[in-house]
């Protein structure tokens, strides 16, 4: 499942404009309408949005949580109700970021309604911390970001009390996204490059992003407000069914009696992406179906993961040998984890919007 992006109705329109799939998507999207605008005292129109192609912005943060959650409901309705296929029958489920929140809604841990109350209620106050915080991503050139280092420079410039800086996710052993204050990104590039990280490397991106998953959420309590809804907020008393592999804590985590414990967790803490597609490779799985509307951050990290795989197996005799090696069950489990990774090479990727435009009913 997706997490929020600059733009995020993907393909939606297109689905819309479909016969059959168009009854199941407003349905869902005038349920989100409804919660949404009762949530937030104001009228929130889903289905006039998709209809009129109105991509949301920063100033319609709220709309864009809306949106990405019911889309991400929608597609696997029209998948159960029109092909008969049952999503609940998959090994396993993730979602980055927002993704995390729909994977639960999908496994019926929570309500697609209760999931909206908590990040709608605090979408404006995230806005507000966004106005001066810059996302980028850091990389090494040769070898992996020492974390200990760079969590020993996140102390240094936080500490100096010039902004907050943080890691909001891990992208794998040579990329993070951070996110940061004011300069503090320099100024942890500069720390970095101090301790001897010479070969780290600073993009910025141009937009500006509300600051989830990092400490700067503090600064107006968003994790603990949030966790203060959650308290009122229904839940299933299952655990989510398929499994939700958690990007807060990188394992198979959620049960019956910690969902909100995960959530509460979930706002300030980073997205541990790589240690999720680990997991996902070790555990065998051969195909991926992204879900929501234009997902982004899992496929491209897996069109990446298989590249770098091709180009490192390409003309190695020994590389090709583990390669096999990870596909066959009884060896696999003989081999060091992360061998597991070479299987990226052969994993299956589906992109859901895609295929069900692909595949419309006569």
């Amino acid at each position: 499942f997706r997490g929020y992006n600059v733009t995020n109705l993907g393909r939606t329109p297109e689905l819309l404009a479909c016969d059959a799939y168009r009854p199941i998507l407003v349905s869902v999207l005038q349920k989100a309408s409804e919660a949404s605008s009762d949530i937030l005292g104001r009228k929130v129109d889903l289905v006039g949005r998709v209809q009129t192609q109105q991509e949301t912005n920063l100033a319609t943060y709220a709309e864009a949580i809306a949106l990405i959650l019911a889309v991400g409901s929608a597609q696997l309705k029209i998948l159960e109700q029109i092909f008969e296929v049952d999503y609940h029958a998959a090994k396993l489920s993730m979602g980055y970021s927002l993704g995390e929140i729909a994977a639960l809604i999908a496994g019926g841990s929570i309500t697609l309604e209760d999931a909206l109350v908590a990040p709608l209620t605090l979408a404006d106050d995230c806005v507000a911390l966004a106005d001066d915080v810059t996302l980028g991503v850091l990389f090494s050139r040769d070898t992996a970001v020492p974390i200990d280092d760079l969590k020993h420079c996140e102390q240094v410039v936080n500490q100096q009390g010039r902004g907050v800086v943080g890691a909001s996710a891990y992208l794998s052993p040579n990329s993070l996204l951070m996110m940061g204050q004011q300069d503090t990104l320099e100024r942890l590039k500069e720390c970095l490059q101090a301790t001897g990280c010479q070969r780290v490397v600073l993009r910025k991106k141009d937009n500006q992003w509300p600051p989830m998953h990092t400490p700067i959420v503090w600064q107006k309590n968003i994790p603990n407000r949030s966790a203060q809804i959650m308290h009122t907020v229904p839940l299933s008393g299952q655990p989510p069914h398929p499994s939700v592999l958690s990007m807060v804590t990188g394992e198979l985590s959620y049960t019956s009696n910690n969902i909100r414990q995960l959530l509460h967790q979930w706002v300030d803490h980073p997205q541990r992406l790589w240690d999720v597609i680990c997991k996902a490779m070790a555990m065998r799985v051969e195909t991926m179906v992204h879900i929501g509307p234009q997902p982004n951050i899992i496929p491209a990290t897996m069109r990446r993961l298989h590249d770098n795989v091709i180009a490192e197996t390409k003309g190695s005799l020994g590389m090709q040998v583990l390669s096999v090696a990870a596909h066959r069950r009884w060896l696999h489990s003989l081999l060091p984890q992360r061998t597991a990774l070479l299987r990226a090479a052969s994993i299956n990727q589906i992109v859901l919007e895609d295929w069900l435009l692909e595949h419309q009913p006569n």
